[in-house]
């Protein structure tokens, strides 16, 4: 089967054998793939957590239909529709666990089914699990114009937040932000933005951040959140190192909480899945959680897909179809 591979000159379409269902895994005839960010760090030899590296099928989000059950895999039928995460999506096959899909509605295209899993997933654990949102609170999802950010004030609006503020240093980026929930759209790289955030919450903060920039703006961040707030750290694109004012931290009592799927074992990401199901799956089949589809590729196309993706002026996702 055709999958693009990074090996020793780079990424590129490789044939590689067809895997096979064991345990809980599904074997899925694979439609339509997202991309991510971590995908283009793993087309330059960058490891992932576990993944990445000479001889791996990149990929990490997909849709498609059921072609194969392992024997103890339950929950699905071959010929299913189904949408999911996990390693090796770009490829005409690939092997997911039972608990790590969802089905696709059927008001729903592969196209943008393909879209969605990671953000849903990472999302609804960020600003809901672990940020706590409650009805009446305030939020600011820094780094909103990516996929996983405009899911994140999708879904911060939908369970009642009062005030969604969405980060984005791109100004046409920015401009749209309010289609997808955003009351208020600040540039992280003005040094007036922390000030903005103050007016808009009477001089107290928000409630809570969503992190996906860190770096540089993290003593922000902590100015920015109101004294026992919260602040979710999802993303490092401005850098996994910075400056950290503890003094600050201490003083508004923030709780700092990190996540990744990189540690988490199959029963936690099931979990995730699960919640996501209970809590927001209503309106997914109707629509009101979605996210824009800027271009779709060929798989043939697959690494134009990947310099329109670093060239970093996109809104919403890029989809790769097969």
């Amino acid at each position: 089967m055709k999958a693009y591979v990074y090996g020793a000159n780079g990424a590129a379409i490789t044939d590689v054998a067809k895997p096979t269902p064991k345990g809980t895994q599904v074997l899925v005839r694979v439609h339509a793939c997202g991309l991510n960010r971590a995908d283009l760090g793993m087309t330059k030899g960058h490891v992932h957590g576990a993944a990445g590296g000479l001889g791996t099928v990149l990929g990490m989000e997909w849709a498609g239909e059921v072609a194969e059950l392992g024997p103890d895999a339950r929950g699905v039928a071959v010929g299913d529709k189904i949408m999911g995460s996990g390693a090796a999506a770009f490829a005409e096959y690939t092997l997911a666990d039972h608990g790590r899909l969802f089905r696709a509605p059927s008001n729903m295209n592969f196209e943008d089914a393909a879209t969605l899993p990671v953000a849903l997933a990472t999302m609804h654990n960020a600003v809901i699990t672990n940020g706590g949102l409650k009805p009446g609170q305030s939020v600011l999802i820094q780094g909103a114009s990516s996929g996983v950010g405009l899911m994140a004030m999708q879904i911060a609006k939908l369970k009642g937040a009062s005030l969604v503020i969405g980060s984005s240093t791109d100004a046409a980026r920015r401009s749209r932000l309010k289609e997808y929930g955003a009351d208020l759209a600040v540039d992280s790289s003005d040094p007036t933005w922390v000030e903005q955030v103050l007016k808009a919450t009477n001089g107290e903060g928000v409630d809570l951040i969503v992190d996906q920039v860190s770096g540089k703006v993290a003593n922000q961040n902590l100015a920015a959140t109101r004294i026992t707030g919260r602040i979710v750290n999802v993303g490092r694109l401005g850098g996994t190192h910075a400056d950290f004012n503890f003094d600050l931290h201490a003083a508004r009592r923030i709780h700092y909480i990190g996540v990744t799927f990189r540690t988490r074992s199959i029963l936690e990401i099931r979990d995730i899945f699960d919640e996501v199901r209970k809590d927001i799956w209503g309106a997914v089949e109707s629509r009101k959680l979605q996210l824009p589809i800027d271009k779709v590729f060929k798989f043939d196309d697959i690494g134009k897909a990947f310099e329109h993706m670093e060239a970093n002026k996109h809104l919403g996702k890029i989809v790769v179809t097969l």
